[in-house]
């Protein structure tokens, strides 16, 4: 689906206050940025910051950055931010292809990382740019800490049969967890935030795939 442009949108984010324009310069200083020592989550492709935000105001002794990679979409959640008052301090967003991320990001600098309804790339010659393929799996593996997770939530079951075996058959993660409908996990759905995609879908009947994987040592 072809993103409709907002002409405004890189104006807006250069001078808000929650983005990071020029991330990279942040690698290994996020701790400073912040200005404590808490644990930094991230969530690549964050969409329109529904879940990161709701996040960042429950938890507030957790650092948390949102990731997306077009402008258009992270101004929806800027200007979601700026709706809210007070100012959330512990949550920045930076406008970023996942790619790059461990040029944004040291060894061992982030604690967790969501990854929530991701683009499914459906095409079969499009697998490696899945952000659980095992291309991705061995770029976080470089930034997460040890013995921390990744956690993947979507609708589409292609999608998730496909991250299940990439993650079972990764050295760089363990499978933890797998559930084909987290909404009746009683214990997982404690602590569950929904994400837009994920209220919309199951509001029609649609079951949420859900999986953790450990960083392997």
């Amino acid at each position: 689906m072809r993103l409709r442009n907002i002409p405004r949108a890189n104006e807006v984010l250069a001078t808000s206050q929650y983005v990071i324009n020029n991330p990279k310069i942040l690698s290994g200083k996020w701790i400073e940025e912040f200005g404590n020592n808490n644990p930094i989550y991230i969530e690549i492709g964050m969409g329109k910051g529904k879940f990161i935000i709701e996040n960042a105001i429950k938890y507030p002794n957790i650092n948390f950055i949102g990731i997306e990679k077009y402008s258009s979409v992270l101004l929806r959640a800027v200007e979601k931010m700026e709706d809210i008052n007070p100012t959330i301090e512990n949550l920045r967003f930076i406008c970023i292809d996942a790619k790059e991320l461990n040029e944004v990001f040291d060894p061992s600098e982030i604690s967790k990382i969501y990854l929530n309804f991701s683009d499914p790339w459906p095409k079969a010659k499009h697998e490696r740019r899945r952000l659980t393929s095992s291309d991705y799996l061995k770029l976080y593996h470089s930034f997460l800490k040890d013995n921390e997770t990744l956690e993947f939530k979507t609708d589409n079951k292609i999608l998730f049969d496909f991250s299940v075996e990439e993650l079972d058959n990764s050295p760089y993660f363990n499978l933890e967890y797998v559930s084909y409908d987290l909404h009746k996990d009683i214990d997982e759905m404690k602590n569950n935030i929904m994400t837009e995609y994920e209220e919309k879908f199951s509001s029609m009947g649609n079951p949420i795939f859900k999986l953790i994987g450990r960083k392997s040592n």
